[in-house]
């Protein structure tokens, strides 16, 4: 391939084997030569036309169907414009068929063109955030290749996909307009010509990304992670999703609690009957302040930095009958007031020191395994399963005992072979040493 636009020389990422990391005989980035990096600005075909029409849908099938190889795939959500995360489009790419770019709001249905795929191997960059939003227009693959995870089992220093194309194949793409809404009609050529890039060489970089997963043995895990993204359910319902209020750690007041509870189901409400996003609504700073200001009266309220503009004028009603119900909620009903960030350690050195010594020490444990793996702690084992087994260490004897928490968890067979038994022992080590120690320097 020889990319259009101009080039620039850089130092390549290094990618290294496990016995090379855990040997340290690798060569550091500065010792590698400069490569060209080529701005790749439009694709190599040209930018296809949005299909958008049940007869166009028909020809792209059949022209898929009769493609050969594996599938690039990736779709376009409008986050931050609309409530919801569907795909307002559908790009994909496959030898001997070229790219499509697929309108799923004209064509809601897109199941005969999985079925056309058949069992053949799709290809993501973050298949998680893509997965769900084409299983809702028919689309859900019996296999997939996710070049991000494929880039963190490699321990590349970054993983998107910019990053990732240009030290593996030496192309950057242009990417302003990754934030864009999408739900916009007519789409902007420009913003075709990114979506189609965005296909553009998932295939050759899946090449050689396998070729580089296979040197450092690390073929294998990346299929289990693989299939565990596809297998993955669907999230369920966050519990009062509200908390995530941004500095909601802020209202220290049972009360002020379930005023920002109030404003925020209705701001909910608003948002999804309109379809945008609950920040374009009310941004959660004007929740905080309505908080703390407890308006009973339009005057009042709109008083209040953006509860003044005429599009909060029209919704006045609705968010003070929200807050004079946060106000009159019974004392038996009022939220409970949570930790702030970062205090976790300090809450658990108050309630429960010993799960948080243990933690420290699983902690250790997996980050010197992570590094003799040459791969991201994160990666080898999810640190939430490292807070769980921290609180209920007392119970687990042996790898055996581990690894079967681990796996009630998720944790994979490749990662359970390399920390099972070394965290059993971990906990062992702790539970005869590492208390005795503390109690000792405590009296």
């Amino acid at each position: 391939m020889n990319p259009p636009g101009n080039a620039r020389r850089v130092k390549p990422a290094v990618v290294t084997t496990d016995t090379e990391a855990a040997a340290g005989t690798t060569d550091g980035a500065g010792d590698a030569p400069e490569v060209e990096i080529h701005d790749l600005t439009a694709p190599r075909e040209g930018v296809p036309a949005v299909v958008a029409d049940q007869q166009r849908l028909a020809e792209v099938i059949t022209r898929f169907g009769a493609g050969h190889g594996p599938v690039a795939f990736d779709a376009e959500r409008a986050s931050g414009f609309t409530y919801g995360q569907e795909a307002y489009l559908v790009q994909l790419r496959r030898a001997g068929a070229g790219t499509a770019l697929i309108d799923p709001i004209a064509c809601p249905d897109l199941s005969g063109l999985g079925q056309a795929l058949g069992d053949s191997e799709w290809i993501f960059h973050a298949a998680s955030q893509d997965l769900a939003c084409l299983a809702e227009v028919g689309l859900k693959p019996s296999r997939i290749f996710d070049t991000e995870v494929g880039a963190r089992l490699l321990n590349l220093p970054r993983v998107g996909l910019g990053f990732v194309l240009a030290h593996l194949l030496h192309v950057q793409l242009a990417k302003e307009h990754s934030a864009v809404n999408w739900s916009q009609r007519p789409l902007h050529r420009d913003w075709l010509i990114y979506a189609a890039l965005d296909v553009e060489l998932l295939i050759e970089l899946r090449e050689v990304m396998v070729t580089l997963l296979e040197d450092a043995d690390k073929a294998e895990w990346a299929r289990q992670e693989f299939e565990a993204i596809r297998l993955a359910p669907p999230p369920g319902p966050k519990v009062e999703p509200w908390r995530r209020t941004s500095k909601v750690h802020e209202v220290r007041s049972r009360r002020g609690l379930a005023i920002v509870r109030e404003l925020w189901q209705t701001r909910d409400r608003i948002a999804r009957n309109r379809n945008v996003a609950p920040g374009r609504v009310l941004s959660d700073a004007s929740i905080l302040a309505a908080t703390r200001a407890k308006p009973t009266r339009i005057a009042e309220l709109t008083q209040i930095g953006a509860f003044a503009s005429a599009k909060q004028r029209k919704y006045a009603p609705q968010w003070l009958q929200a807050i004079a119900a946060g106000m009159a909620c019974p004392e038996d009903e009022l939220p409970t007031i949570t930790p702030p960030p970062g205090a976790l350690g300090r809450t658990w050195r108050t309630r429960d020191p010993d799960a948080l010594d243990c933690l420290a020490v699983l902690r250790e444990c997996v980050h010197t395994l992570a590094s003799a793996a040459n791969v991201p702690a994160e990666n080898l084992l999810t640190p939430e399963y490292l807070r769980r087994m921290s609180s209920d260490h007392q119970d687990l004897r042996g790898a055996e005992s581990v690894a079967d928490l681990l796996t009630e968890f998720g944790a994979r067979p490749w990662q359970l072979e390399r920390v099972a038994a070394p965290l059993a022992k971990a906990l062992a080590d702790y539970g005869s040493g590492f208390r005795v120690q503390r109690d000792a320097q405590s009296r």
